[in-house]
């Protein structure tokens, strides 16, 4: 597997992975992460250096992105979506993309990276509450579920209400 950055010719395999990985039965159309990718992409937040993909041979199978948010003023990342394929999955996809995407924000000098998602998976890698770092989610709702990572440019004083990028906060 490798892993790189996002190129012109993954958008539409990008947009089949996430497609396949948030597939809900009972749900008509396309999931909202597969839309959600095109519409980061063309966002003023969209970080093409912190958009990649997993590669089994010259097959897209993965992919992750970060794009850029807010703590208050100060500038911060927010993860997702991250998705692998099905046939993919529990297979150390995921997680590759996971820490390449935490070293690459790290490497940029990005001081905080924070997402939605599960308690039971975010945690191996280095993710806690955001509440215990004073980040507070733009929904109260979500607070078990928000969670923030670190990175070595961070300054404890990085605090305050967590605003994602745009289109985000149009779902």
């Amino acid at each position: 597997m490798l892993i790189r950055r996002e190129t012109v010719a993954d958008v539409e395999p990008i947009r089949a992975v996430h497609t396949a990985a948030f597939a809900d039965p009972h749900r008509a159309g396309a999931p909202v992460e597969a839309g959600l990718v095109d519409a980061l992409r063309a966002d003023d937040g969209w970080i093409p250096s912190l958009s990649l993909v997993a590669l089994d041979g010259e097959d897209v199978v993965g992919h992750v992105v970060c794009t850029r948010a807010a703590i208050d003023d100060h500038p911060a990342l927010g993860l997702g979506p991250l998705g692998v394929l099905p046939a993919y999955q529990g297979q150390g996809v995921g997680g590759a993309l996971m820490h390449a995407i935490l070293g690459a924000a790290d490497a940029l000098d990005e001081p905080v990276v924070v997402l939605l998602g599960h308690t039971d998976y975010y945690p191996r890698f280095g993710f806690r509450p955001a509440s215990e770092y004073g980040i507070l989610p733009p929904d109260p709702e979500w607070r078990a579920h928000f969670q923030a990572r670190t990175l070595s440019a961070y300054d404890p004083w990085i605090r305050g209400e967590f605003s994602y990028a745009k289109p985000f906060r149009e779902l």
